[in-house]
C-alpha cells in the first residue's frame, strides 16, 4: 500500500511538470511541432538511466525510490500515447518529415539520453 501512495504521488508531480512543460513550449515556440513532447521524453529517458545506475550502484535503494520516481514521476512526467499519437496527425496531415524527424528524435535521442543517465554514476578510472 505505501509504494502506491509513492506511486500516486509521483505521478501528481510528474502530470504536473508535463502540463507545465507544454504550456511553456506552446508560450515559446508555439504549436508547430511537439516540443514539449520530445523535451519531457529525452529528460524523463536521461533521468531514468540516473535512476537505474543509482539503485544498481547502491546509492538508493529500490523500495521507495524506483516506485516513486520511475513508476509514478517519470511515468507521468514522459508520454508515449502523445508522442504516438502527435506524430499519427503529422503523417494523416501529410507532414511526413515532421512526423519523420519526431519519431527519430524521440526513438534515438531519447535512447541516448537514457544510456547518458546510465552511464552518469559509473565511477572513472
Amino acid at each position: 500500500m505505501q509504494n502506491l501512495l509513492f506511486v500516486a504521488l509521483g505521478g501528481a508531480i510528474g502530470a504536473s511538470l508535463r502540463y507545465g512543460a507544454n504550456l511553456m513550449a506552446i508560450a515559446w515556440l508555439g504549436k508547430g511541432f511537439p516540443y514539449a513532447t520530445l523535451v519531457v521524453n529525452i529528460v524523463g529517458s536521461f533521468l531514468m538511466g540516473v535512476l537505474f545506475s543509482a539503485i544498481e550502484h547502491g546509492i538508493i535503494g529500490n523500495q521507495v525510490w524506483r516506485p516513486f520516481i520511475g513508476v509514478g514521476l517519470l511515468g507521468a512526467l514522459t508520454t508515449f500515447s502523445t508522442f504516438s499519437m502527435d506524430s499519427l496527425l503529422m503523417l494523416q496531415q501529410g507532414e511526413w518529415t515532421k512526423a519523420l524527424i519526431n519519431i527519430l528524435l524521440n526513438v534515438i535521442v531519447c535512447m541516448f539520453a537514457a544510456w547518458l543517465g546510465l552511464q552518469s554514476l559509473v565511477a572513472k578510472g
